[in-house]
């Protein structure tokens, strides 16, 4: 393969259940960055919950965070390029009043949300900033919204087809997110390999979720998680292992790493 740029998910992907980067997988990354292949994250994380982990992997180019919304420099953090969803608030809020766990709004600003729950808290802790508003969502003052995220506990498609037209939906098991019109992962790596005139046949994309099936799909050469769902699974070109068995590393060093001896296949 000729690959000159890799972009990885983290959550199910590059992090253990622990959120912790294990030694395979960051001694596998640095071996690419060695060969000169440049190492992006995507994510669905706000930016302070990301850079820890950036940072800790010694990178220097560019964060794609809330699944392709922002995009923030590598070295200062600065917010380079925003995409932000425009939804009747209103309409919104009636539509999630009552039957959601947490509502959780991410924007340029910061972070607002119904309430803290273990996962906010979490954020919190790791990333050291704390939620710009925390209430009733109808009374907060906020713009610039790059991504809602509702918990709800369970796939939630006939309420979210009420969003459809004006943004982007991704499902999960647990509740939905949504986002500006034709913004994604994907999205957001077109901006940047068009930057560094990389062309989409000289990248590798892993993930494990819905929110990167278009980036699997769309990218020279996909890869999706052991531990992913069939349906991203079947958007993929490779299949690895589970990210609990290093499936990131494993990945790597076989079909990245120069100087070794091996024959593509499909899977493992």
């Amino acid at each position: 393969m000729n690959i000159r740029a890799m972009f990885i998910d983290m959550d199910g992907t590059l992090l253990k259940t622990s959120n912790e980067i294990s030694k395979r997988n960051r001694e596998a990354i640095q071996m690419l960055k060695n060969q000169g292949v440049k190492v992006f994250l995507a994510t669905g994380r706000q930016y302070e919950i990301t850079v820890p982990h950036h940072r800790s992997l010694g990178l220097l180019t560019p964060l794609i965070c809330l699944n392709g919304a922002a995009i923030h420099d590598g070295l200062t953090g600065k917010l380079i390029q925003a995409n932000t969803v425009k939804v009747d608030k209103d309409h919104f809020h009636t539509i999630t009043d009552g039957n959601t766990s947490n509502i959780i709004i991410h924007t340029v600003k910061g972070l607002y949300c119904s309430r803290i729950s273990r996962e906010v808290e979490e954020w919190i802790r790791e990333g050291n900033v704390h939620p710009v508003y925390v209430g009733n969502l109808r009374e907060a003052d906020y713009c610039d919204v790059l991504k809602y995220s509702v918990r709800t506990g369970a796939l939630q498609f006939p309420v979210t087809d009420l969003f459809s037209k004006e943004a982007e939906i991704i499902h999960w098991s647990d509740g939905y997110e949504v986002m500006a019109k034709n913004i994604s992962k994907w999205s957001a790596i077109k901006i940047l390999i068009r930057a560094y005139g990389i062309a989409k046949e000289e990248i590798v994309t892993i993930g494990d979720g819905p929110n990167d099936i278009q980036m699997i799909r769309h990218a020279g050469t996909g890869v999706a998680m052991g531990n992913a769902s069939p349906i991203i699974k079947s958007a993929a070109d490779f299949i690895t292992t589970h990210h609990e068995q290093d499936g990131l590393a494993e990945f790597i060093e076989r079909y990245l790493i120069n100087n070794q001896n091996y024959q593509i296949s499909d899977g493992f």
